[in-house]
């Protein structure tokens, strides 16, 4: 069976899901779709997705499903609560979990749905942002059975440039969370940067430029450095939502006893920011901390 044939379904059309559930669509899969918040399905529905009644009717009418939500407690809701996906799910059928969650959760989660349906789950969190998304050039991190990847990557590769299975159920998960150690802990020394480049006279605007190709180079460096300078802080990831994942990743670290001092001034520094009110702004906002004016 090739990908094409595949019936699909999308649970989640928020800031990445709506970009991905329209590049399916545009790869000519038949997709049905539902989600908490009717109005942000419309994009979707125009494009020529379905709308489902409830999570229960996309796994009925789909072979692989989609969900990319909030956290881990809205996972669990739409999988297991009333009308979840798990009420209509069955063997041959795959969940593919886009959401950034606990790695235990994950694992517990896959292992309760293939129990008590023999639906497959692959833990999926995403790395590349809206552009990403809307691109299908996302870092795709995955955990699950090599049958149910294999099953699913031909549909995966329409919205990913990398897709690497790294184990079990719950391994994706930790993935993700060691992305978000590097990001969380990079956004915040380029805020750092980004004031002391700006305070010391130079043109901070062309930092990126001068360290290009030099072991300083990162993407962050290139794509965050210059919304910090220009305080364009477009909304790419919400800061309560790094947050989220930073606090996941000190969980862990306390249950594998790792001392983490780097990642626990990133993870309070975001907790500053969305008790400042700035939640829903964007990682990089994270420069206001160093500007004159407060905030």
């Amino acid at each position: 069976m090739t990908d094409k044939r595949e019936k699909l379904g999308y649970i989640g059309l928020g800031l990445m899901g709506t970009p991905m559930a329209l590049r399916l669509l545009e790869a000519g899969h038949e997709l049905s779709v539902w989600g908490r918040t009717p109005a942000k399905l419309t994009p979707a529905l125009y494009a020529g997705a379905a709308p489902a009644a409830s999570p229960a009717a996309v796994a009925q009418g789909s072979e692989i499903v989609f969900t990319c939500l909030s956290d881990t407690e809205a996972v669990a809701a739409v999988v297991f609560g009333g009308n979840g996906i798990a009420e209509g799910a069955g063997p041959g059928k795959v969940l593919v979990d886009m959401s950034s969650i606990r790695p235990d959760a994950a694992r517990d989660m896959a292992a309760r749905l293939a129990a008590e349906t023999g639906m497959g789950w692959i833990d999926a969190p995403v790395s590349g942002g809206v552009a990403g998304a809307a691109g299908g050039t996302l870092t795709v991190m995955a955990g699950g059975a090599e049958a149910d990847f294999a099953r699913v990557k031909p549909v995966v590769a329409h919205l990913a440039q990398r897709f690497t299975l790294m184990g079990p159920n719950g391994a994706g998960q930790a993935t993700k969370l060691i992305n978000q150690v590097l990001v969380g802990c990079a956004v915040a020394v380029l805020a750092e940067a980004a004031a002391l480049a700006t305070r010391a006279g130079i043109d901070a605007t062309r930092i990126p430029e001068a360290l290009a190709g030099g072991r300083a180079d990162s993407l962050p460096l290139q794509q965050f450095f210059p919304k910090m300078i220009a305080g364009d802080f477009f909304q790419e990831a919400h800061l309560r939502t790094m947050l989220k994942d930073l606090d996941t990743v000190q969980a862990l670290a306390r249950e594998t006893a790792t001392a983490m001092p780097m990642c626990a001034t990133a993870v309070e520094l975001h907790r500053l920011m969305v008790q400042r009110g700035f939640a829903d702004d964007d990682s990089t906002a994270l420069a206001k901390l160093y500007r004159p004016e407060p905030i």
